[in-house]
């Protein structure tokens, strides 16, 4: 099962869009029925995706022998949190200018598109943070993320080549950083574990596996 609760959260997104086109189609005669459908498919999606999420997970990774978990991390939801709150009053505006001015259409469907542009992808980086992981074990760096199928990044221990932690101005602001373990050799291979708090400590227990 994933992190958090996916599937009453996702609900609570999606439900008022089920409600706004069963509105729109039943309730309403400014505009026509069909306007409705696309509101009530996309609620609907919304909240059935989340339940499929919210049972959906990786599974802990197999351990070697004597191999042990050290650490285990996930994103964090601020940033999915932040962009699903930036696009819900463009939603509002919306209804506002159409129902309550006489603007023309222009601007409603102007705030309309940015606003479920916004929405989209903070539920969609919502439900990716809740189905990563990322583990630190005494033999390997791993990242795991299931979705349909499981996706699985490792880099042996003494195969780790490099450690670097990255932070934008706004992260650092909210206390967030980006971690990247790269590996040596012909075929490299880095891991990207994103929007992680306290991103530094995280990366120096990494530098301190591998100088062991």
């Amino acid at each position: 099962m994933a992190r958090g609760k996916p599937a009453l959260w996702s609900a609570v997104l999606g439900l008022p869009f089920v409600g706004a086109g069963a509105w729109l189609y039943t309730g309403q005669e400014t505009y026509p029925p069909d306007v409705g459908i696309p509101f009530v498919l996309f609620g609907a999606f919304v909240v059935l995706v989340g339940a499929y999420v919210h049972f959906v997970s990786p599974s802990a990774p197999r351990l070697s022998d004597g191999e042990e978990i050290l650490e285990t991390r996930h994103p964090t939801q601020r940033v999915a949190r932040v962009k699903v709150a930036a696009g819900i009053p463009l939603l509002a505006l919306t209804v506002y200018l159409l129902y309550f001015t006489y603007y023309p259409y222009v601007y409603p469907t102007l705030t309309l598109v940015v606003g479920l542009y916004l929405f989209s992808v903070g539920i969609h980086t919502y439900w990716t943070n809740s189905l990563t992981t990322y583990y630190v074990t005494t033999n390997r760096i791993i990242k795991e993320y299931r979705f349909v199928s499981l996706v699985r990044q490792e880099i042996p221990r003494s195969k780790i080549r490099g450690v670097q932690e990255r932070k934008s101005i706004t992260e650092s602001l909210v206390g967030l950083g980006n971690v990247m373990v790269a590996s040596g050799g012909g075929h490299s291979l880095e891991i990207r574990m994103r929007n992680m708090e306290q991103s530094g400590s995280f990366a120096d227990s990494i530098r301190n596996l591998v100088s062991e």
